[in-house]
């Protein structure tokens, strides 16, 4: 009789060792980061836009090096296509939410970018002091958190924004609140999809660090083409542009993640013209 149960591969022991490492220095860090880290960068003269700079800087490198380590220890794999695209001013990253590491893997690869992220992270000791020193937004859902994030894309900040709110549940397609798309319509100068795909799913909401994946973890992130807001902007009122864009997004991204769908796949309603935007 065949069990269920994939066999373990991809020296199973040692990624279950090396993934605990991985989560105590990710908890260190941020605390030595608070710490040792931005408490010097404070006193170094500026205004409040160069410590935000210093401190997203810090926060880039930090993340490039833990992404090398669980590479090179062998917990996953990351193949980040069309990077270099990323980071534009005024640009509004967009991207689903598998897995626990999505916001490492964009904030890592995109230098000074602010970003969305969940209310409980402001208070986390871990990372309450990245939080607040990088200067980003928490999604408390407010009016006050609409208004800064259409605030820091017109004054030409990179904005990363995973619409969805929290991860997505394992098989299932990611669902967007509309909360995304109103603040593009109000401030961004240009929105680029990033889809991440990940193989086997693994640190999913609610699922413990060491409930590993049989085998490694292979994530293969996209970024697609931009989309210019003013496509739905220019034609509609904004109530029925942001829920027009949405079904589009959405659309956009079950195409893309569907199984055995190629990179840009193609989809019945015509995708808005895409827009160049001078860095």
């Amino acid at each position: 009789m065949t069990s269920a149960t994939p066999p373990r591969q991809d020296f199973w022991l040692w990624r279950l060792f090396a993934t605990g490492m991985a989560f105590t220095l990710f908890g260190l860090g941020g605390v030595l980061l608070r710490v040792l880290v931005f408490p010097p960068q404070r006193l170094l003269p500026g205004d409040k836009a160069d410590r935000q700079r210093r401190a997203r800087g810090a926060l880039n490198g930090t993340f490039r090096l833990f992404i090398r380590f669980m590479v090179r220890t062998g917990i996953l794999t990351v193949e980040f296509k069309g990077a270099e695209r990323l980071g534009k001013p005024g640009q509004m990253i967009l991207a689903n939410h598998p897995s626990l590491l999505d916001v490492v893997f964009l904030v890592g690869h995109v230098k000074n970018a602010n970003c969305i992220v969940k209310h409980g992270l402001a208070t986390n000791p871990f990372t309450r002091g990245p939080v607040a020193n990088a200067g980003y937004i928490t999604n408390d859902e407010s009016f006050d958190m609409f208004d800064r994030a259409a605030d820091v894309l017109r004054a030409g900040e990179t904005l990363i924004v995973f619409p969805e709110g929290t991860r997505t549940p394992r098989d299932a397609m990611p669902r967007f609140h509309r909360g995304a798309c109103a603040i593009a319509l109000r401030g961004a100068r240009v929105v680029t999809p990033v889809v991440i795909s990940m193989n086997p799913r693994s640190l999913t909401k609610g699922e413990p660090w060491y409930r590993i994946p049989p085998c490694r973890m292979r994530y293969v992130i996209r970024v697609g083409e931009d989309i210019d807001p003013a496509s739905w902007s220019g034609a509609h009122p904004l109530p029925i542009a942001g829920r027009k864009m949405n079904d589009y997004l959405h659309a956009y991204f079950e195409a893309e993640l569907a199984p055995a769908a190629p990179a840009g796949a193609i989809m019945n309603e015509q995708p808005p013209r895409a827009v160049e935007v001078e860095s």
